[in-house]
């Protein structure tokens, strides 16, 4: 039975590279490429799938009404999926045991999960903040996976 080290192994293949879709207003799907990686949840400690969004993007008000996700990494052959609950903790989706110092952090964290690195973090920091980025977490409710060839 997969989970989610099924997916994290997948991380380091493709740079985090995933397609994360959510659910649009008329029940379509809308799909996108981003980075993602596995951590704890901030707040549960759970493991999650995590990622980086920029604030204002159609995906993150889907989120909002309809708070469950499918995220698919590649490497090869090799694919898992995750499927799950969604939490957003940003400036727009303010959690109240993170403050403004945490969600900076916090936004780094989930960035280096999903294989990032920077030179200049208080550029990355900057970037972050101006562009009102939120860190979405997907909850492994449900975990399948192709080992590969």
């Amino acid at each position: 039975m997969a989970n989610i080290e099924d997916f994290k192994k997948l991380v380091a293949g493709d740079h985090g590279l995933v397609v994360v879709s959510a659910t649009r207003n008329d029940g379509t799907i809308a799909s996108s490429v981003v980075n993602a990686g596995v951590l704890a949840h901030p707040v549960t400690g759970d493991a999650v799938v995590g990622m980086v969004i920029r604030g204002g993007v159609k995906k993150l008000a889907y989120w909002r009404e309809r708070p469950y996700a499918n995220v698919v990494i590649r490497s090869g052959w090799q694919w898992a999926a995750v499927e799950g609950r969604v939490d957003l903790i940003g400036p727009d989706d303010p959690e109240p045991s993170i403050d403004g110092d945490g969600l900076r952090l916090l936004l780094r964290e989930v960035f280096t999960a999903a294989g990032g690195t920077h030179d200049d973090f208080d550029t990355y920091d900057w970037v972050m903040r101006e562009e009102r980025r939120a860190a979405v977490f997907v909850h492994p409710d449900h975990v399948y996976a192709n080992p590969g060839q």
